[in-house]
């Protein structure tokens, strides 16, 4: 990342302001997505990557301000103060810093005049000293967890206690630009023969031997979707690795049930943005029923499926209230894709973990169990749920599936299916890793009873 130099880019200073005001709006609680919206559309590329990189250092930014000036400033001016300060954090081997840091201070304290002009001699000396005793005060704040990581306490704490062996990868891998991943549309051909359509474009990428990844591509350096062969056409979609099991998993069962017929009825419950209901169809031909309590996100499935020249019923309304939708005939299998924390898809949206509170993980596992209590008696006896979030915390995943399994005597839990992904871990060698983001998937199969 280079200053802009042409006559018509906005200068550092304007996309330190609005990358400022994103932050800003996360530390107040808005997701990333919805500040972004606000940010000028010609600015918004730009300040989005800015963006990313603040968030995935504001754990030592803040750790840096508050040890220079314990006392915060305006909300406006910290926000710029520490953009400025995670911009001007040590970069990690093998990287290059993204701005020249004297450019840097002096745009910075351009922008902060823009907002606040007497605090602008205060964030001028506030960045010279920490550039001036940088590797001192990176020394000492380094010991701090938060500070060293760049994840809330509770956040590492919760990740020591489920996962005590892999917490230290999952911290690491949070911090690192996922790959672009691609799925292939099933009708329209296979994995390697897009990787060799890619590289007739000059983009390097490979296909996966994975059972569940059968039509995965993972780009070496990520492109905008317009520079992907066939992309508007429909013969490939942008989808990360792990949710590219969801489909595979529901629609060919566990290893002692059959695939599922041809014209089965599945509910795609909590459906939008759209991806595994767009899967779901590629791989198989099925009566899908894509239900979504946001109406706004229920359009980009239609918009999805449009694209992919893919067909299905899609529903604004709530799926743990069935009463109000249900037609009453009993579906052969549901994809139940529940709201949850996303905590393992924080290497996407890095807001994520400073926008999640302890309590809040309590909230969704009672939220994931009322909807599998809600949801199952719509599924016919000897047809299959398969239950997903994009959360690495054990009581999202595992800790929900026991309790819910346990009450509920015609469910049975196949072994051996999914299970808890951890982010960005590749190793064969270990079930947990995955390359792809963090997830849960747990097959259940509705048996007969009496």
């Amino acid at each position: 990342m280079n200053t802009p130099t042409h006559s018509n880019a906005p200068s550092l200073s304007t996309q330190l302001l609005h990358t400022a005001q994103a932050v800003d709006a996360v530390r107040q609680g808005r997701s990333l997505t919805e500040a972004l919206t606000r940010c000028p559309a010609a600015l918004r590329p730009g300040v989005q990557a800015l963006s990313f990189t603040v968030l995935r250092r504001l754990g030592s930014a803040q750790a840096a301000r508050e040890y220079l000036a314990s006392k915060a400033p305006a909300a406006a001016v910290d926000a710029l103060l520490l953009s400025a300060l995670a911009l001007l954090w040590p970069t990690a081997a093998g990287e290059t810093a993204p701005y020249e840091e004297h450019t840097l201070v002096n745009q910075a304290v351009a922008a902060v005049k823009k907002v606040q002009l007497n605090s602008a001699s205060f964030v001028n000396a506030v960045l010279r000293r920490f550039i001036r005793e940088r590797d001192e005060i990176t020394h000492l704040l380094l010991k701090d967890p938060a500070a060293r990581s760049n994840h809330p306490t509770w956040w590492i704490k919760r990740l020591q206690q489920d996962w005590p062996t892999h917490w230290k990868g999952i911290l690491q891998a949070n911090n690192q630009q996922a790959p672009m991943c691609l799925r292939v549309n099933a009708r329209r051909g296979s994995a390697v023969e897009y990787v060799a359509r890619l590289a007739e474009t000059g983009i390097a990428a490979r296909s996966f031997e994975h059972p569940l990844l059968t039509h995965a591509v993972q780009l070496e350096k990520a492109v905008p979707v317009t520079q992907l062969p066939g992309f508007e056409q429909g013969d490939v979609s942008v989808q990360d690795l792990a949710a590219q099991w969801a489909a595979p998993l529901l629609v060919r069962g566990g290893s002692h049930s059959h695939a599922l017929a041809p014209g089965a009825r599945v509910l795609d419950a909590c459906a939008a943005p759209g991806g595994k209901t767009a899967h779901l169809l590629e791989l198989a031909e099925l009566d899908v029923w894509a239900v979504d309590s946001d109406a706004q996100r229920l359009k980009r499935v239609d918009e999805t499926l449009e694209r992919l020249s893919l067909k299905a019923h899609t529903l604004a309304c709530d799926a743990a209230a069935p009463q109000s939708w249900w037609d009453g005939q009993a579906f052969d299998a549901i994809l139940l894709d529940a709201p949850c924390s996303a905590s393992g898809i924080v290497r996407r949206h890095p807001d994520i973990r400073w926008l999640r509170r302890p309590e809040d993980i309590g909230a969704l596992s009672g939220t994931q169990s009322r909807l599998l209590k809600s949801l199952w008696p719509l599924l016919k006896p000897g047809g299959r749920l398969l239950y997903a979030t994009c959360s690495v915390f054990q009581q999202e995943g595992q800790g929900v599936m026991d309790a819910f399994v346990r009450q509920q005597e015609d469910a049975i839990h196949t072994a051996g299916v999914g299970g808890h992904l951890l982010p960005g871990l590749e190793d064969a060698a270990d079930p947990l890793c995955s390359p792809g983001d963090g997830f849960y998937y747990a097959l259940l199969e509705k048996r007969a009873l009496g």
